[in-house]
C-alpha cells in the first residue's frame, strides 16, 4: 500500500476517475489499487468538480514553496549540478552541496525536500505505472491443442551445421511435441522465423485455441511499462488464437516446454553430425514423430498420440493460401480496444508505439499523453495531460500484410 504522503501517477488518478465513472466506491476502488481510501477520496473529489484537468493538480505546498526559504545561490547551484551530472540522485548532491557550500547540513535542504525541489524543476526522470496486456482468462484443460507453450532454446553448436536455436512448440494436455523448428545462426531468433516454425505446426497438427509466451523481444515489448502488443502477439489475434504470457522471471511456469528443449537436444542434437539443414529438418521431424508415437511420457505412462489419439490434430484447419482470409482485423480491432497506453512525447515531436514513430507536433514535446484505440476508425486517440484535447493519427502497422510478413 502506498504510504501516507506519497505521491500516485497520472495514470492511478485517471485509473480512479475511470473507476468512479464505472461505478466503483470508495473502499472498493482503494481495495482494487492497494492504496489508501482517503487518497482515493481526494482524487475522487477532485474529479468530479474540476474533470479530468483536475487530476493534474500536485499535492503538498504550492510549486513556489519548494526551498521557498533557501538562498537563490543555493537554488541555482543545485539546478547546475544536476544538469552537469544528470545521474546524481538526492543523496548524491547533498554531499557535494556541503563540499561546494563548505556549509553545516543543517544549513542544507533535506533529502526529501531536495528530490522535491529537482522534480518541480523537471529535472526528474518521469514514472510510468507499469500497465499489463490485456489476457484473456484461462480456461480448465481438459482436451489437446487447448493450449501450447512456444518458446525458443539458447543455441548449441551442431556438427556440421554450426549453431542451431530450436523453436519449441507443445501441447499442455497431450505432451505432445508439435514442432522443433531450427534457427542456424541466430542466439535470438526473429519474427519471421516463428511465424514459419508455427505455420509449420498449423498445417500439421491445426491451429490450437491458446498459446502461451515468456517475455522474449519478439512476444513482449520490454522497452517501456505501458507495452504495445508486438507484431507477433496481433497475428495471433486475427487467427483467433488466444495469448497468455507467464510471469516475468518465473520460467517455472514454462517448465514443460523447458523440459522439452532438453529433451530435443539429447535426442536429436548432441554427438550428432548433419550434412545441411535439410537432413537436420529431417532428423528433428523422424526424432519428433517417435517421441510422439512410442516413447512413453512418465505422467502419462504411454506416448502423447497413443494416450491421445485425438490429438493428430485440433479441428481448426490452416494452409497458407487461406491465411489472409483467415486474418480477421476487426478482432485485432476489438482486442486493441481494450486497452490503452502511456507514452511522452519527444524532442522531435514523435512518440513511439509498436516500434513505429509518430508526429504529433513539437507543441507536445515533453508531454504525457494517454492513447486509446479506436476500432471503428483503425485510429489512435490521443489526449495529451492536463488537457481535454484529443488528437487522432491513423494507426501503423496493422494491414494484413503487415501482420502476416512474407
Amino acid at each position: 500500500m502506498l504510504q501516507q504522503g506519497q505521491a500516485i501517477t497520472f495514470q492511478q488518478r485517471l485509473e480512479i476517475a475511470e473507476l468512479t465513472a464505472a461505478g466503483q466506491t470508495g473502499p472498493q476502488i482503494a481495495g482494487l489499487m492497494n492504496c489508501s481510501f482517503y487518497t482515493v477520496r481526494k482524487w475522487r473529489r477532485r474529479f468530479e468538480k474540476g474533470g479530468r484537468t483536475a487530476l493534474s493538480s500536485h499535492m503538498g505546498r504550492p510549486r513556489t514553496g519548494v526551498l521557498s526559504k533557501f538562498s537563490t545561490e543555493l537554488k541555482q547551484l543545485i539546478i547546475q549540478l544536476r544538469k552537469d551530472h544528470p545521474g546524481w540522485g538526492p543523496d548524491t548532491l547533498l554531499v557535494a552541496l556541503h563540499k561546494t557550500t563548505q556549509t553545516s547540513a543543517l544549513a542544507l535542504p533535506s533529502r526529501a525536500r531536495l528530490a522535491a525541489f529537482l522534480k518541480q524543476r523537471g529535472l526528474t526522470r518521469p514514472y510510468q505505472t507499469h500497465i499489463e496486456l490485456f489476457q484473456a482468462p484461462k480456461k480448465p484443460l481438459e482436451q489437446p491443442h487447448q493450449e501450447w507453450q512456444l518458446d525458443a532454446q539458447g543455441s548449441t553448436q551442431v556438427e556440421g551445421v554450426g549453431k542451431v536455436s530450436l523453436i519449441t512448440i507443445i501441447d499442455v494436455v497431450s505432451r505432445l511435441k508439435v514442432e522443433s523448428y531450427p534457427s542456424l545462426e541466430h542466439r535470438n531468433p526473429s519474427l519471421p522465423e516463428y511465424q514459419m516454425a508455427l505455420r509449420r505446426a498449423f498445417l500439421n497438427y491445426g491451429m490450437p485455441k491458446r498459446i502461451t509466451l515468456d517475455h522474449g523481444t519478439v512476444f513482449y515489448d520490454n522497452t517501456t511499462p505501458s507495452p504495445f502488443p508486438t507484431k507477433l502477439h496481433l497475428w495471433f489475434i486475427g487467427l483467433d488464437i488466444e495469448v497468455g504470457f507467464i510471469r516475468k522471471r518465473q520460467p517455472t511456469d514454462h517448465g514443460m516446454i523447458e523440459r522439452t528443449h532438453q529433451i530435443m537436444t539429447k535426442q536429436a542434437l548432441l554427438g550428432q553430425k548433419y550434412s545441411s539443414q535439410v537432413g537436420l529438418w529431417n532428423g528433428l521431424d523422424e526424432r519428433r514423430e517417435v517421441l510422439n508415437t512410442e516413447l512413453s511420457v512418465r505422467t502419462l505412462k504411454k506416448a502423447p498420440l497413443k494416450a491421445y489419439p485425438q490429438a493428430k490434430h485440433s479441428g481448426r484447419y490452416y494452409q497458407p493460401q487461406w491465411e489472409e482470409d483467415l486474418l480477421d482485423l476487426q478482432r485485432v480491432g476489438t482486442y486493441l480496444g481494450q486497452g490503452h497506453w502511456f507514452r511522452r512525447v519527444k524532442g522531435n515531436g514523435h512518440f513511439n508505439l509498436g516500434g513505429l514513430g509518430y508526429y504529433i507536433g513539437n507543441r507536445l514535446i515533453g508531454k504525457l499523453l494517454e492513447i486509446r484505440f479506436d476500432p471503428a476508425k483503425m485510429s489512435l486517440k490521443c489526449q495529451p495531460e492536463e488537457s481535454q484535447e484529443v488528437l487522432e493519427l491513423p494507426v501503423q502497422g496493422i494491414s494484413k500484410i503487415d501482420l502476416m510478413g512474407e
